[in-house]
């Protein structure tokens, strides 16, 4: 029998809505795996389909940087939220996105790449010394559109261009580069509020929507179904959570009543062409990093 402890079950109940005695038993029967605990408490009807999102720890800024039709994110963590509003702290993150415009999302590349006649990794050290926090350049991300453009946008942002989630969509047109870039911005928003999987469900990971499959099919399996009503079901379930995990076929933030893929088919007119999303791009700092216990 696996230890279980308070703070497990407490991550638990917070993951999926779910009472504390069934969250224990849930981690009883499972062994302490949560992944696995969250699936029996699904399965049994007591959790919500829980939507998986790293805990928000670690501090510091993303920077968001257009250039045409390419776009780069970075994500430079700090210890303290208190540095996000230090203007070094500020200027160095701005100068490792414009470095990772020139050279790529490759953090060690943008690690060894020079600016102003130091490397990145060299101006971060200093800035460590400076600052007097640990500074790391976590990751990046890039997008690019043969034609058309990167629709950008900074949640929360304490300057230009810098925030605590960064978005980049693109947008494959023939239409007018203005227009799709201010489309662009309005998707970009809708990500960063939403915050989808994929673009469509073909895009979706496998593994993801099988074990969304297995718990719709088992649950309903329990409650003594047949296999061709569950078989419905199940088609019927994995049609809603693509409304949930995927950006085209969610409701659109800025008018409810349509789904992503409507708008944007309506704004094609005004574009002057058909539009197309190659990807996205969404960043929010410290996602997925687990902060100490005090």
């Amino acid at each position: 029998m696996a230890n279980i402890s308070a703070s497990m079950v407490k991550d638990l109940r917070e993951k999926t809505g779910a009472g504390m005695m069934d969250c224990k038993a849930a981690l009883g029967e499972t062994q302490g795996d949560m992944e696995a605990a969250v699936d029996w408490l699904r399965k049994k009807g007591l959790a919500k389909a829980a939507k998986k999102a790293g805990r928000i720890a670690a501090e510091g800024l993303i920077a968001v940087k257009v250039a045409g039709t390419k776009g780069v994110l970075v994500e430079v963590n700090s210890e303290t939220d208190f540095v996000a509003r230090n203007d070094l702290f500020q200027g160095l993150v701005k100068m490792v996105a414009q470095v990772a415009l020139d050279v790529g999302p490759d953090v060690e590349k943008i690690k060894a790449a020079k600016a102003g006649g130091a490397t990145v990794e060299h101006a971060l050290a200093e800035g460590v010394a400076t600052i007097g926090e640990n500074l790391t350049l976590r990751r990046a991300g890039a997008l690019s559109v043969a034609k058309g453009a990167i629709g950008s946008y900074v949640h929360s942002s304490v300057v230009d261009g810098l925030g605590k989630i960064g978005v980049l969509v693109g947008l494959e047109s023939p239409g007018k580069s203005d227009e799709l870039t201010a489309l662009g911005r309005l998707v970009a928003m809708h990500v960063a509020a939403s915050n989808p999987q994929a673009v469509d469900p073909s895009g979706l990971d496998p593994a993801v929507v099988a074990r969304e499959k297995d718990v719709l099919a088992d649950k309903f399996r329990q409650q003594g179904k047949p296999d061709n009503v569950i078989a419905k079901i199940v088609e019927s379930g994995l049609k809603t959570f693509y409304k949930e995990a995927c950006l085209l076929e969610q409701p659109y933030i800025h008018d409810p009543a349509k789904s992503v893929a409507q708008a944007l088919k309506e704004a094609e007119g005004k574009v002057g062409g058909p539009i197309k999303v190659t990807g996205f791009v969404r960043f929010a700092v410290g996602e997925g990093i687990e902060r100490q216990e005090q």
